[in-house]
């Protein structure tokens, strides 16, 4: 396997991860059925990443989510710590 694939998907799991153990705003991380919860949205976020995106995109796109998507009140100022740690990321 290739490293770039392999980077790839080492990524892709540690986007993962910070959706599911820092952000999760509707709190089902101790739920082990509910591990793939918010798998639909590492795409993206892996695009804006590796694309070198403003954190101010990857905070608008995790507030889109929670207000638009999921119904919930944004914690800008929770949110914008996660938008960090993702771009921290790459």
């Amino acid at each position: 396997m290739s490293s770039a694939i392999e980077q790839a998907r080492a990524l892709h799991q540690k986007i993962k991860s910070v959706l599911m153990r820092d952000w999760d705003p509707i709190g089902v991380q101790a739920i082990p059925e509910a591990e793939d919860e918010y798998d639909s949205y590492v795409p993206t976020l892996y695009s804006m990443l590796i694309s070198r995106k403003p954190v101010s995109e990857v905070f608008e796109y995790l507030a889109w989510l929670e207000t638009e998507h999921m119904g919930l009140t944004v914690d800008r100022q929770r949110t914008l710590s996660i938008a960090e740690k993702l771009i921290d990321l790459a």
